[in-house]
């Protein structure tokens, strides 16, 4: 029943996600500033796919921003990327620069307000992220990126890169970690979609500092939040 599920989900993503890419291609060029309406919606609709064909659901611990903020989350799965579109009024992803040339998707991304960056562009890069972060804050956007730079195996917490510290300094902004367990029910590169809750635990912010104290800071917290939340699924199971 599981690969069954996982099956037909994985042929709504996939048509819905084309068919939408088609339609957010349309609306790019007719009103550029709707595009991530489209794209919220999108991610609305995958979610509610998730749910009612996987019995995947979520909980959310905490309160999530409303106005300019520096979320860091945690990265186990494809999960993470959706669910912050439905949560946040106006995210701007932090996402890989190959993302953003996949054709009609991809060529979403910078009209919806997405931070593409060239993780081997140097410090010309870096620049880049600077710059369309401060765009990003100057609307009022809440920044999402995932420090780890990839997805991880469930239970497991990857070097921190060190954009979110440049971020969080060139900002003000203070990061705002998230702990997940996204992973259990929505793997790295897992075709199957196990029925169960997702949470999203909102930790407590964490203060510009210097970078290697921020990334010390939030690797402790991270890892703080997931050994918390792992003992509290443990419980409610057991």
């Amino acid at each position: 029943m599981i690969l069954l599920r996982s099956a037909l989900f994985n042929v709504f993503f996939f048509v819905t996600t084309f068919v939408l890419s088609v339609c957010g291609s349309a609306v790019s060029v007719a009103a550029p500033g709707r595009v991530i309406v489209v794209v919220k919606a999108w991610a609305r609709l995958e979610l509610a796919a998730l749910r009612v064909i996987c019995g995947i659901r979520w909980q959310v611990s905490g309160a999530c921003p409303t106005g300019p903020a520096l979320i860091a989350s945690h990265h186990e799965s494809a999960f993470d990327t959706l669910i912050w579109f439905t949560l946040l009024p106006r995210p701007a992803y932090v996402l890989k620069a190959e993302l953003a040339r996949i054709p009609l998707f991809g060529w979403l991304t910078r009209p919806a307000g997405m931070i593409a960056v060239d993780r081997d562009g140097g410090a010309g890069a870096m620049r880049g992220l600077m710059r369309d972060a401060a765009v990003a804050v100057a609307a009022g956007r809440q920044i999402v990126i995932f420090p780890e730079g990839t997805r991880a195996e469930p239970g497991t917490l990857l070097p921190l890169q060190p954009g979110v510290a440049a971020l969080a300094n060139s900002t003000g902004l203070p990061v705002i970690p998230i702990a997940t367990d996204s992973g259990r029910c929505w793997g790295r590169r897992a075709f199957r979609k196990r029925p169960g809750v997702i949470h999203i635990v909102v930790l407590p912010e964490i203060a510009p500092v210097r970078r290697q104290e921020l990334l010390s800071r939030l690797d402790a917290a991270l890892r703080t939040g997931a050994a918390a939340l792992r003992e509290a699924v443990d419980k409610a199971v057991g």
